[in-house]
């Protein structure tokens, strides 16, 4: 790992801090460096509050050493003003003679407008290195902008000899049944840590009056995502959890009569074979970049049928059911896999 490379894992480790906080904005760590020294550092924390860059520059104690500094970034500094003004302005302010950037950004725009007017004004720009690791940190962020779309990871647990689920009535508002958990607590607390982390999480109706899910946070410190239910035929009443109003939960349906509330949105689709195109390009239209798709078996398979995913997230437990719904089924190979205290963790990537 050369020197550039070393300020630039820095940075990433910085970026990674806001994983989950920052949408729609993307994940961007930066490092400033004077005389092999780092004199500042910081990371983007929320859309609307100062960019990374800004942090780092801010956290200079002695000012006067900017100008013979490097600024590291793993994104390209936006040039625009936006929620807050553009970077490239307080660089060029202090007179930071080096800009060291991971990755162009893709957004419309900065798009290498931000390059541009640092090069423009003398500055000495080095543009991608860790190229491949800071495409891939914010994957969400391109995808979103790139395929106009969000990023869609799709996620279930699977016993030993392949079912996710037994059969099991469906719930009515008189009838609790109690969930059947094929994984361990380790595993589910790390997938709450996932919800933490994705903007938006998909089920649908089966899923909803088989397992009545909360589809929230409560086994992680984080933030709740948005909760996307579909409802074709208005099955799922009010006493069900995703429509307890807690938190903003958007239903898509074919029914008509429904009003929105604090928290609770209906959205009109017709649920033919473009249901899933249509659902995304709501999602898109709202700026939701990224969706953990929990099932059940219909929606997963839906989405691998029309090869419509960027990861699959998916547990192997150590029980057997000899019966029951089957897990989906799709073709790859893990690029990642995990033991969790007896389940096996396996991620699978769709990328281009």
């Amino acid at each position: 790992m050369n020197t550039h490379e070393f300020y630039m894992n820095r940075c990433l480790q910085l970026a990674k801090n806001g994983l989950g906080t920052t949408y729609p904005n993307p994940l961007v760590g930066s490092v400033i460096v004077h005389e092999g020294k780092i004199i500042g550092e910081g990371w983007h924390r929320k859309s609307g509050e100062p960019h990374a860059e800004v942090v780092a520059i801010q956290s200079v104690k002695d000012k006067t050493l900017l100008k013979e500094a490097t600024l590291y970034v793993n994104l390209e500094p936006c040039s625009h003003f936006g929620k807050t003004p553009p970077c490239c302005d307080l660089i060029l302010q202090h007179d930071i003679p080096n800009v060291v950037i991971g990755t162009i950004d893709s957004h419309s725009k900065v798009a290498g407008k931000g390059i541009h007017k640092l090069k423009q004004q003398g500055k000495n720009v080095i543009v991608g290195v860790l190229e491949d690791t800071c495409l891939a940190l914010n994957k969400r962020f391109f995808t979103y902008h790139t395929k106009n779309r969000p990023y869609i990871i799709l996620k279930w647990a699977e016993t030993k000899d392949g079912f996710i689920a037994p059969i099991m009535p469906e719930l009515t508002e008189h009838n609790q049944l109690q969930p059947i958990w094929i994984t361990n607590v380790f595993s589910r607390q790390l997938v709450h840590k996932w919800r933490s982390e994705e903007e938006a999480i998909l089920v649908g109706t089966k899923t909803v009056l088989t397992d009545n899910p909360h589809l929230n946070t409560r086994d992680w410190a984080g933030k709740n995502p948005i909760r996307l239910v579909f409802d074709k035929s208005g099955k799922i009443n009010p006493n069900f959890n995703v429509k307890d109003n807690k938190h903003t939960t958007i239903i898509f349906t074919e029914q008509e009569n429904y009003k929105n509330s604090d928290h609770t949105n209906y959205e009109n689709v017709i649920f033919d074979k473009n249901l899933i195109f249509n659902i995304l390009k709501i999602a898109f239209e709202k700026n939701i970049s990224s969706i953990l798709v929990e099932g059940g078996r219909e929606t997963l398979q839906s989405f691998i049928d029309i090869d419509l995913w960027d990861e699959i997230r998916m547990f192997t437990g150590n029980e057997k059911f000899g019966s029951g719904i089957k897990a989906p089924v799709f073709n790859g190979k893990p690029i990642f896999e995990q033991t969790l205290n007896g389940d096996q963790l396996k991620i699978f990537c769709n990328y281009d």
